[in-house]
């Protein structure tokens, strides 16, 4: 499936490719409604509004802030993560993928919607950055992957040649992006969250685990 001898730099979502989404899905659909509702002792109601006003905001850049949630309901949504925290994990092979990445030595950049407040909850806790050559978040652009100015700014800052340089992430409307700023080699997640059935993307391959695209020769897993 990839030609690792075309590939000179790696791309890496966080949320949903690296890291279960089961924790996010739960923490903005579920938990921050109802402690939200606890918080400013409200009806039980209010929380399929919370709901509705998180999904709205779904792939601007407010959607990935976590001060801006916090302002908006007057809530410290860093502390609420905290309290469910025990629910962050890798996706499977998420790191045998890392450490192979780590001695076949293309670039591996974290390129993530997840703003600087989430990577500081969520990289202590999963042991990802010792595997990453640069951590890049769409809050230091002032602009999602999901626009083409994110991958604009991305290149001045991390040159990588499009046509060699692999992408992946969970998210369609992201990889449709990245397509058009001319990254060839695209791939989505199968099952970005492990509580949720699998899903396939019309317009690109997905993954079930990372071992399917690791060289013949090698073993699937490295110790």
């Amino acid at each position: 499936m990839i030609d690792w001898r075309a590939i000179d730099t790696v791309l890496l979502d966080m949320d949903g490719t690296l890291l279960d989404l089961h924790f996010d899905s739960h923490f903005w659909l579920e938990h921050l409604p109802r402690r939200y509702v606890e918080l400013h002792q409200l009806d039980e109601a209010t929380q399929e509004r919370v709901r509705a006003k998180v999904i709205g905001e779904q792939g601007t850049l407010d959607w990935y802030s976590l001060d801006y949630w916090s302002r908006e309901l007057d809530v410290d949504v860093v502390a609420l993560k905290r309290e469910i925290q025990h629910l962050i994990g890798l996706r499977s092979d998420a790191m045998d993928f890392l450490r192979w990445l780590k001695l076949a030595h293309p670039r591996v950049v974290l390129a993530t919607n997840a703003d600087r407040a989430s990577l500081a909850l969520k990289l202590p806790l999963t042991g990802l950055e010792p595997y990453l050559d640069a951590i890049v978040s769409s809050a230091d652009f002032g602009a999602p992957k999901e626009e083409q100015v994110f991958w604009t700014r991305l290149q001045e800052i991390e040159p990588f040649v499009p046509a060699r340089t692999l992408f992946i992430d969970d998210n369609p409307r992201v990889l449709e992006s990245a397509r058009q700023f001319g990254i060839r080699h695209l791939l989505g997640i199968k099952q970005p969250n492990s509580q949720r059935p699998e899903r396939e993307l019309e317009e690109f391959i997905t993954l079930d685990t990372f071992a399917t695209i690791l060289p013949g020769n090698e073993p699937p897993l490295i110790p």
